[in-house]
């Protein structure tokens, strides 16, 4: 990592770790210890890190950051070593350049958010502290908080307090642990807005980790999606989210319907497959798999990706018309929820359940209500086959 005049030129963050943990006290005593294992490679610009609760994501921070001391591995920005545990290189957290805000933001209360921003450049000359201070806190609009404490700050004001004092120092890495968890929509965004352009400015490796899939589309350049301590799959948001190829990573990108099923027929010119779903005589059309008639396979389905009609619908592309009946519904916000069961009055089964998103205005517009019948439409690339 090099430096001219003053400014960070951007490298790329190089992270091969391998780190095993203990679980925590409420896990079972008689579990395997969980075990971290991945080399990722990070260009400048804001990758996400996505996945399920217990993936490795706070743990891969810690490494980054030097809160956490791998058992092998190297972590570079550039050709700045941070640890190389074969030469028995690592350095201490403060020595690293890298910028770490947690969810719980940690700023001091007893001091001003000024004083917070300037905290970490007590070896910083003036007037450059000073400048630098006055930049972090235009960049994250809190100038005029700055005499104020944390306490008489609003959530959205203190986080911005946060990432204002993280940057000011000039890190070659930031590191954000679920940073926007607790605030609403608007604040989301804003805040958003201006990391995004805070980075366009400084080009640095961002590693972000969030449960939210709005917060992936609106900032992730690319995404790392980590199962169980090691990297699942990486690429674009659309490629790593909108068809993911694994259970745990549909469930953490918000697909709502996860089914299991047999494939019942294979029709290769086509380039698709029917499958049996379970408790049921439901048969869906799905894109063609690497599976063999007899196989059990699992489903991904968004709720927002099916449609309701009160009729049976005719000369349509969507290839999956199913029976079934609303068997409840519930609105939260501008969504509407209803739960669907079909296929239960075959003598099979009980029935598969699918969760389906609509509005207000279609749920009055069709007058839907608990026991209407209704038939589900999926579209065939709406359902996405999970690998075993």
């Amino acid at each position: 990592m090099g430096v001219v005049g003053g400014e960070i030129t951007s490298a790329q963050l190089a992270v091969r770790v391998r780190k095993t943990r203990t679980y925590r006290d409420h896990r079972p005593a008689d579990r395997t210890p969980f075990v971290l294992d991945v080399a990722l490679e990070i260009p400048p610009g804001i990758t996400i890190v996505f996945g399920p609760s217990g993936a490795g994501k706070s743990t891969l921070l810690d490494c980054i950051a030097g809160l956490l001391r791998p058992d092998e591995g190297r972590i570079s920005i550039g050709a700045q070593v941070l640890l190389d545990t074969d030469r028995g290189i690592s350095l201490p957290p403060q020595k690293r350049q890298v910028a770490y805000v947690f969810q719980s933001l940690a700023l001091f209360p007893h001091i001003t958010v000024e004083q917070n921003v300037a905290y970490g450049l007590v070896e910083t000359r003036m007037p450059e502290r000073g400048t630098r201070v006055n930049e972090a806190l235009d960049a994250f609009r809190v100038r005029k908080f700055a005499h104020r404490k944390p306490h008489e700050l609003s959530g959205g004001e203190r986080q911005r307090a946060a990432l204002a004092r993280s940057l000011a120092t000039s890190p070659h890495v930031l590191l954000l642990d679920e940073p926007l968890t607790a605030l609403d929509a608007g604040m989301k965004k804003s805040i958003m807005d201006d990391l995004r352009a805070w980075n366009a400015a400084k080009n640095i490796p961002v590693l972000y980790v969030t449960h939210s899939r709005e917060e992936v589309d609106a900032l992730g350049e690319r995404v790392i999606a980590l199962e169980q301590g090691k990297m699942a799959v990486s690429g674009t948001p659309h490629e790593v989210l909108a068809a993911p190829r694994r259970s745990s990573l549909a469930q953490a990108a918000g697909f709502e319907n996860l089914l299991t099923g047999t494939i019942t027929e294979l029709r290769e010119s086509d380039g698709v497959m029917r499958v049996c779903l379970e408790e049921s005589d439901c048969e869906i059309e799905t894109p063609l798999g690497y599976s063999a008639v007899g196989d059990r396979v699992k489903l991904a389905i968004r709720a927002g990706d099916i449609l309701l009609a009160t009729e049976p619908p005719h000369r349509l592309s969507a290839r999956n018309v199913i029976p079934g009946t609303i068997v409840s519904m519930e609105q939260r916000g501008a969504t509407v929820i209803a739960k669907v069961t079909a296929g239960r009055n075959a003598g099979v089964g009980e029935g598969v359940s699918f969760t389906v998103h609509l509005t207000p205005g279609a749920k009055r517009t069709l007058g839907l209500e608990v026991d209407c019948p209704v038939w589900l439409v999926l579209k065939t690339y709406s359902c996405h086959v999970l690998d075993a």
